[in-house]
């Protein structure tokens, strides 16, 4: 059997290269996969699959006309806050593929913000006719219930990720602390000031090296190197792009404060401490999910001193997740396994 996988692939986004190794990893070996990448001869060469040019219409047409399964490979795909185009695309395929006669799964998804009535329909259509559906967090799974649907809930499939270790990170000074910003119209240049001078004054009173870990580096190393040149004390910029070593980074991590949500969920199951700045609602309800500590971007105190005492008071009282907690994590993100298991 073979099966279209369609996400956010071949743009550099480590979350969401996790989620496509997650998703392949747990894929039946009956199963044989196409992943439908914005960079194809990247993409096979990191994952050893087939490929097809996301973007190119004849090439997609072909491709699903010799599949029998189309998967939406996991991640907020079905979201209007970044634009329309996302979702009317994504929407698009899946329409196409039932057209098509192809088996539908709609697997690992955090469904929304939808504000526009035209999403909402669209995402409520194509998710009528699908297989079988799969989210990640309660919120989605409340919005899908409104609608008479009742999907499988999982934690994100990354938790179930394997780690693989980075070379020479033992080597840096310790204890370590990772730092994950990205830009986002939340970040102001006013916002990263009191940020940076936070983390500056965090580091003189810890002596805590910094790991900064742009997990896209045309939206996150610009701020990493902006911070790296302020910073009083020792740092490392950590640019991986195999999705097991991204989270093999934050093994020996003291904590970790991070914007994005996958920054946060693959340190949390390394059993690190998190700390989270909130830009979007998916990582409100990972914060709920494991009670991790943080603030919403638009609510971050304007003194930094205030930031730096709160870091520094959960550096030194708080505590990561418990390893039961995070194998119970672990175990029920392999749920997701379940209804591709069901394909065949």
């Amino acid at each position: 059997m073979r099966a279209v996988i369609s996400g956010y692939y071949g743009k550099g986004n480590g979350g969401d290269e996790a989620l496509l190794m997650s998703l392949l990893q747990m894929l039946p070996s009956e199963i044989e996969p196409i992943v439908l990448s914005g960079n194809p001869r990247k993409t096979y060469e990191q994952y050893g699959v087939k490929t097809c040019p996301n973007r190119s219409a004849f090439a997609i047409l072909e491709t699903l006309d010799n599949a029998d399964i189309f998967i939406w490979g996991g991640g907020s795909l079905m979201q209007d806050v970044t634009s329309l185009a996302s979702p009317i695309y994504y929407a698009g395929l899946m329409a196409l593929a039932q057209q098509k006669g192809l088996k539908t799964i709609a697997w690992a998804q955090g469904i929304g913000p939808l504000n526009s009535p035209l999403t909402r329909w669209l995402t409520r259509q194509v998710l009528l006719g699908c297989t079988a559906i799969s989210v990640r967090d309660y919120k989605s799974a409340e919005l899908l219930s409104q609608w008479h649907m009742n999907p499988l809930i999982a934690p994100d499939p990354v938790w179930a990720l394997t780690a693989k270790s980075v070379s020479g990170l033992a080597d840096l000074p310790a204890p370590r602390v990772a730092v994950n910003l990205r830009s986002h119209p939340l970040l102001t240049p006013q916002r990263l000031n009191i940020l940076t001078q936070a983390l500056i004054d965090f580091q003189k009173a810890t002596r805590t090296c910094f790991l900064l870990v742009p997990f896209q580096a045309s939206q996150d190393l610009e701020i990493a190197r902006s911070i790296a040149k302020k910073l009083p004390g020792s740092y490392q910029i950590i640019q991986v792009e195999n999705p097991r070593e991204l989270k093999g980074v934050f093994k020996g991590v003291e904590m970790t404060i991070g914007m994005r949500l996958h920054s946060l969920i693959m340190a949390a199951s390394e059993e690190c401490k998190c700390f989270a700045l909130s830009y979007d609602p998916k990582v409100n309800y990972l914060m709920e999910e494991i009670e991790i500590p943080g603030w919403d971007l638009d609510q971050l105190p304007s003194d930094p001193n205030v930031i730096s005492t709160a870091w520094l008071e959960y550096f030194v009282n708080g505590e990561p997740l418990l390893k039961d907690r995070i194998q119970s994590l672990t175990d029920r993100a392999f749920m997701h396994q379940d209804i591709l298991k069901k394909l065949i």
